[in-house]
Formats: C-alpha cells, structure tokens, sequence
C-alpha cells in the first residue's frame, strides 16, 4: 500500500486472499494508492477499487428485481466513467447464485484474485469500480457457481467482443447520442404510416452480400454507403440485416446469439454500427434488424448455467431445451430474464435507432409442444399447448417497443395459424405490427414449380389467400430460408428451358409485388443464380454482366419503381376492398387478374402462366377509357418474346367479368400484365 506520502507500507497477508495493513497517522478521507508485485517481478499500481461507493441505486435494483427496468443496458455491464475525480470503469453483472464473482481482464493480468465484485445483496447483482482503465479494455467475469464449479463468462451486457473464435467481452462506452445526423429521418417515420405506406426490404447477410477483393468482409461503412446505392436501384425502401448480434459460429448466420447486447464485431465497432444505420437513413432507407429471443446456444463462455444453475434458460427441459437445433429456450416466466430481453428489444431501438425488429422463431416460442412428441411436454395451468409466459413476454415487447419508439414496427415469422398475432394487445393480439406470410410463400412456390401443363390442377394455390390476406397485417417474404439446404435458388425453382425459367420468375415476383402486404426480397434474387445461398462466399456479382441477367436486372428495377409509384399497390393494404378478383375461375388458361385499388387510384394486374399467348382475351375493368400498359414482363426489354398491347389500350363499355368495362387484350406467353387508367 502506498499513503499519500509516497512512503511504501508492506500489507500481510491473512492466508485467504485477503492482505492488511495499518498506518499510522492516516486518517478516513486521506489518499492512498495500492501496489502488487507479481511472481514475475511486474509491478502494477492503481487506486483502490473498494473506496468507490456502489454505482447501483436502491431503485436500479428494484426494478431489476421486478423485472421492469427498461433502460437496464445503463446499469449493468461494462460503463467508462469518472467517479470522484478518477477514470475507470463500472462493472456490474447479475448473477444471484453465484458464491463468488471477479472481474479479469488484460489491466489485472487475468488473475481473478485481484478484482472480487462486490455482492448487492438479494438483488443479486456483483458490482466494482475499477479505476485506471478505459475504453477497449478486454475482460471477462469468473464465476463460481452455485455448484461450486469455476466458470469464465463473457459479459451478458457487453456492447462489444472480440472477433471469433476469441470470446472476450471489450469496454465500449455507447451512451452518448452525439454524431446522429438522422432528425429528419427519425421525424419523419414517427409521423408515417406504416402500415399504408410503399415497403420493400432487401434482407441482407453481412458476412455474403458484398466482400472486398481480398476476400475480407466489408466493414459497417462500407457496406452501409453500398447498400444505399443498391436499394436506390431496385426501389428498397429497407434492408433487412440477418441478426448482427454477437455469435461465434458463421454457419448459424447470427441466429445463435453470444452477445445480445453486442454488434458483431466482425465488421467494425458499435460506432462504425451506428454510422451505417446513420448513413442509410440519410440516404432514405430504413434499417430492420433480425432479433432471436427463442433460443440461444449453449457455449461454454456465454449464458449457459452462468452462475451455476440454470439461470436464462428455462431449468425444466422440457421447456428449456430445443429439441431441434441443440439450443436453450429462455425462461419467459423468470421476472430478470424477461427483464434482459424486453430491455434488448429497446436497446437497439434505442442506441441504434433501428427501425424495426423481425423476431426470428416466434412459433417455437408460442407453443409448449413446439417439435415435441407426446410425453415429451406439459400443457399448462388450463390444459393448453400455449406457452403464456412466452405470450406474455412478446406483448410486453410489442407494447414497450410501439409505446416508446414511435414509427418503428415489429414483425413475426410466424408459419401457424395463431391468432391475433398483429392485433393489438388491447384486443387480446401479440402486438406486433406485421406478420410474414408463410402461407403465400409456401402456396406461390408450390404453385410455380409445377410444370405450367399441370398448373390447371394447382389454381387454387394462388387463390387461396385470398380467404385470409385481410386477418393479419402482412409481410410477402421471399427469404433467406428459401434458398439454401438444398433448396436451390429461386430460378432453379420454377420450371422450363432457360427464357421459360426467367419468364417464370419475372411473374412470381410480378405477383408479390402486387399483392396486398409488404414485400422482402433475399440478397442475390436480382442476379437470378442457378446456385443456392453460400453463406462463406459474397454473391457471385460477375452474373449481372450475363445479357439474360442484365435485363432481369432491369425488369426488377421497373418493377421497384412502379411498385413505388403506384399507390393503388399499397396505400389501402389494411382494407379489404384494395383487392377484388376480376376473374380467378380461368383455371383451363391458368390466367389470374384482379383489381388493386386505394381510393380513386386504380391498376389490374393479368398474369397468364402458361407459355402459350393468348390473344382476343376480353377481361372486364372497372371503368372505360384509355389504359396504359405501365409493365410487361414479357418486354424484350427484360429479356422476353415482346408480345404485348403495343403500350395502350382503350377500354369499351361492354360489362365483363361482373365490371363495367371490358379490354379486349393479347396475354403474352408465361407473363405479367400491369394497366393502369389514363385520365
């Protein structure tokens, strides 16, 4: 120990870890620092860490025990800060059966001896100031568990970590709202309405989408300039990142979660994350985020058992084990653990002003027998399959979320028929604003692989949405999910020689885009491969220079373009009149039409998936006049036969089909027609 004097004073040792010592003249207040001298001769001076008084209040750990606190990312983990003049950092970790916790990092030599936290008490909370240390620190906690089992933790708050296969948690201060330029863009969405406004998302891997040409990832802004200059092309209004959480596997593709609190960083700091978001708001383009409160996995280094017992994961496992991906299932009903994920559904809301959340997995989490045999789970308190805790926990998120981030959305990939899923929770509903169709994306690529001879006996394929697109607020996803594990790309999907295929997949993509629900295209879809989605390799970009791939790209442009400008395509989405089947009985043609419609604004949509023309094809529409040809996706221009009206058309008074007015049309073969009304 070295008094304020300067004069050294030799502690003793108390056999246990413990060392004293008494100076004379040295009174309570007075300065003093502490000094160790390692085996190795090192010498290592600081301040003592126990002259700091808690950084926890009484109503932090309250509300940490209630499970309330909403800004619980300001508490706990690793904070920068100044307390009483001097520099350091505030640790702080809540492991309440642990019988010790230390912290140990590169400024205590990883010698967990030096730092013991200090318990809270009941909160069960570990708490330390250490003085002397800053920003970029690596450190880690050494737990020893109820079971009396020593276990080395990354930070379950950590804001960054090291680059796998390292696991190290690093000091990052993300407090401060300074270097935001996005006022106009966070006003701006608080004010929309989301739900009657133009939405197509890009879903983006990071780690594949785009590479540097030695092969190193892109970092966060790099990648954020370029995607903004992409989705400019194709008409994105967001991008869509698959999780970008801390995770040490690639090949889980982010989906099994380190470092919830944590951009990876595998692409940058949590201040190069920032700058991206910032970047593509300022470019016009909203930014969701894949969040994944279903599971986490079992690494040794992260959640798992962290104090011992089962402490994030439910301990029945029958409820706290995956059976199908080897994970753990959160306990929904633990008032802390709920606490941490509502809190990470705000965090990133909030320091990273995302946009919106796509919670991954939500049926695995609403239902008890979720890939489960019979014996293999128990119903609830009422004899039901429903996981309540889990239910409860997605509306509080949905709640907490919509209540203080205005403008943003949540939504749910869920593939059952749950109800209420985007009904509001006053209603009984989950809450969430939008839902993934699974139903469309299942029907449409079923329906499109069938051989267009045999496509007569599928219509109903393609209708049948038609029965339920207004029970929930959608979202038409052609995913990440479609186009890997042996699935093939969507071009190797559908049917034909190569025009046949192409033609095929201009209409599937025709059919999304005009249909009621928001749109979400998987990166690559633009470059047509033939290849499925390689995860450790950036698409194959060289394809755009292949003529038949150049003009689809310029078909999917058009496509974006006129979806954008188009408000009959999207501004009534919620309202059951904004699609009216002209006729969806033509089963022998295999030709579909329909109406979209948002108030005065118009447009009819004719697909004939067959590769046989049809000429002389009276289709009614709902008034007479003059029509535009606004696309065809057989243009020769997109790489098609350029059968087509010849750009306009002009409509008799001669009802048809149950409308007012009739357009004697030419279909051209395995296309899309969309008129819309002149004058």
């Amino acid at each position: 120990m070295r008094p304020g004097d300067g004069e050294a004073v030799p502690m003793e040792s108390m056999g246990n870890g413990l060392w004293v010592a008494a100076v004379p003249g040295h009174a309570a207040g007075d300065p003093y620092r502490l000094r160790f001298r390692f085996a190795d001769g090192a010498d290592w001076e600081r301040d003592d860490p126990y002259r700091f008084l808690p950084t926890l209040g009484e109503l932090d750990l309250h509300l940490i025990n209630e499970g309330s606190h909403e800004r619980l990312w300001e508490v706990l983990g690793a904070h920068p800060r100044r307390l009483d003049g001097v520099a350091g950092v505030a640790f702080a970790v809540w492991a309440p059966n642990a019988r010790s916790v230390r912290v140990v990092g590169d400024f205590d030599r990883w010698d967990g001896r030096l730092f013991p936290m200090r318990s809270l008490g009941a909160s069960g909370v570990w708490e330390l100031f250490v003085p002397g240390i800053g920003q970029g620190e690596l450190y880690k906690y050494e737990v020893l568990g109820a079971d009396g089992k020593m276990r080395i933790k990354a930070d379950p708050f950590s804001f960054s970590q090291q680059v796998r296969p390292e696991t190290a948690s690093r000091v990052w201060g993300i407090g401060s709202d300074e270097g935001w330029t996005d006022d106009a863009w966070m006003a701006a969405r608080a004010a929309a309405d989301p739900y009657r406004a133009a939405m197509a998302v890009y879903e983006v891997h990071l780690g594949s989408w785009m590479r540097n040409p030695d092969g190193s990832w892109l970092g966060y802004r790099q990648a954020g300039e370029r995607l903004a200059e992409h989705c400019h092309r194709f008409g994105f209004t967001h991008v869509e990142l698959l999780p970008v959480a801390e995770h040490p596997f690639d090949g889980s593709w982010g989906y099994q979660v380190t470092g919830y609190y944590a951009p990876t960083a595998r692409f940058g700091t949590p201040d190069d994350f920032r700058a991206m978001v910032d970047a593509l708001h300022n470019a016009g383009i909203g930014v969701i985020l894949d969040w994944v409160p279903a599971h986490f996995p079992n690494d040794e280094f992260a959640l798992r058992e962290f104090d011992g017992t089962a402490l994030y994961e439910h301990a029945d496992p029958m409820r706290g084990q995956h059976p199908d991906w080897g994970t753990l299932i959160f306990d929904y009903g633990r008032p802390e653990v709920r606490n941490f994920l509502v809190a990470n559904a705000l965090f990133w809301l909030d320091r990273f002003h995302v946009d919106g959340l796509r919670v991954d997995a939500v049926a695995s989490m609403l239902y008890l027998d979720y890939s489960r045999e019979t014996g293999e789970w128990q119903p609830n308190q009422f004899g039901g399959n429903e996981n309540l805790e889990a239910i409860a926990f997605l509306r509080e998120v949905n709640e907490k979320a919509y209540g203080r981030y205005p403008g943003i959305m949540t939504i749910a990939e869920e593939s059952t028929a749950f109800p209420g899923v985007t009904r509001p929770t006053y209603l009984g509903g989950l809450g969430f604003g939008f839902k993934w169709d699974m139903g469309w994306m299942h029907d449409t690529l079923a329906y499109f692989h069938e051989d267009p001879v045999h496509r007569r006996y599928h219509h109903n394929r393609l209708t049948f949405r038609g029965l339920y697109m207004n029970t929930e607020h959608f979202v038409l996803p052609l995913s990440h999910d479609e186009v890997v594990h042996g699935k093939g790309s969507l071009l190797g999907k559908v049917p034909g020689d190569e025009w046949q295929r192409f033609a095929n997949l201009r209409c599937l993509l025709a059919n999304m885009y005009t249909q009621p629900g928001k749109k979400l295209l998987f990166m690559g879809t633009e470059l047509a491969p033939w290849t499925e989605w390689n995860h450790d390799a950036p698409l194959a970009w060289e394809l755009a220079d292949d003529p038949q791939r150049d003009a689809f790209g310029r078909f999917l442009e058009d496509l974006g373009r006129l979806y954008a400008a188009t408000p009959a395509l999207w501004a009534a989405d919620p309202e059951p009149g904004s699609f009216l089947w002209i006729d969806a009985s033509d089963v022998e043609s295999s030709v579909f039409s329909y109406i979209r419609r948002a108030g005065e604004q118009l447009a009819v949509v004719v697909q004939n998936l067959t590769p046989v023309p049809r000429y002389d094809y009276r289709l009614g529409v709902p008034a007479p006049g003059r029509w535009r040809e606004a696309l065809n996706s057989d243009s020769e221009h997109y790489g098609g036969s350029n059968v087509g009206n010849l750009g306009t058309l002009e409509a008799s008074d001669q009802a048809w089909h149950g409308q007012s007015a009739s357009l004697t049309l030419t279909l051209p073969p395995l296309a899309t027609l969309i008129l819309l009304p002149e004058g």
